[in-house]
């Protein structure tokens, strides 16, 4: 059962993704703001489409940490949840992506309009370079930028290596870091075509002052931060 109910998600999700990527690929010359009104209805529409079909419901806890100036938003990858739902709890934001994600009919089309940070993972210090320069535009022009720190999606209950970037790119701008922590591998997990039901639940952490450690401190302590929050559930 749980099958079939995935795959009526699936089936609705990507006919309204060709509609409104379309839709945005014929008026790629808007402005960022209004390509990303467009686009994210679609997140909006997939949120709810998979609490109708699947009994997915989402809770969000400290969403008043949200700063009202852009910040670095740092968060533990789990699931291809995240894109989505992300983008209906915080402001109008980018992320930090692979090149490889823009080549996918649709999906990565939609993403190319919305000013991602696209990098090369092999490598490291260009992309570290990519991610500081680029990041510190994406701020400047009132965007969020979403990072996650471990690169590639983990399973659930299990913390990968954080990288250094996003704090270097809060370091450069002297903007904050607030840090987030979701559960959603346990509900959509990483590779998984079959979706669960229950509750996706996000804690956003308060906004942390970067100024007052290091680099490798401040990412360690995120961590730990995040670490914390998965031994909630």
């Amino acid at each position: 059962m749980l099958f079939f109910r995935s795959l009526l998600y699936f089936l609705g999700s990507f006919i309204t993704l060709i509609i409104l990527a379309t839709t945005t690929l014929i008026l790629f010359f808007l402005p960022f703001k209004f390509r990303y009104a467009i686009l994210s209805k679609w997140s909006m529409f997939c949120l709810w489409w998979l609490a109708f079909t699947l009994d997915v419901k989402l809770q969000v806890i400290g969403k008043e940490n949200i700063p009202s100036k852009p910040c670095v938003i740092i968060s533990n990858h789990q699931s291809t949840w995240e894109t989505l739902g992300f983008q209906q709890i915080f402001p109008p934001q980018t992320w930090v992506l692979k090149q490889i994600l823009l080549w996918i009919p649709f999906f990565g089309w939609g993403l190319a309009l919305l000013k991602p940070i696209v990098i090369n993972r092999d490598k490291k210090l260009k992309a570290l370079k990519t991610i500081i320069k680029e990041g510190k535009a994406r701020l400047k022009k009132g965007i969020f930028v979403v990072i996650f720190p471990e690169g590639t999606r983990q399973p659930y209950k299990k913390l990968g290596r954080y990288q250094n970037g996003a704090i270097a790119i809060a370091k450069k701008t002297s903007c904050n870091v607030i840090p987030v922590y979701h559960n959603a591998g346990a509900i959509w997990p990483k590779g998984s075509f079959i979706k669960t039901p229950g509750t996706i639940t996000v804690i956003i952490g308060k906004p942390i002052n970067i100024k007052e450690k290091s680099v490798k401190e401040l990412t360690q302590n995120i961590r730990n931060w995040t670490q914390k929050q998965s031994e909630k559930f």
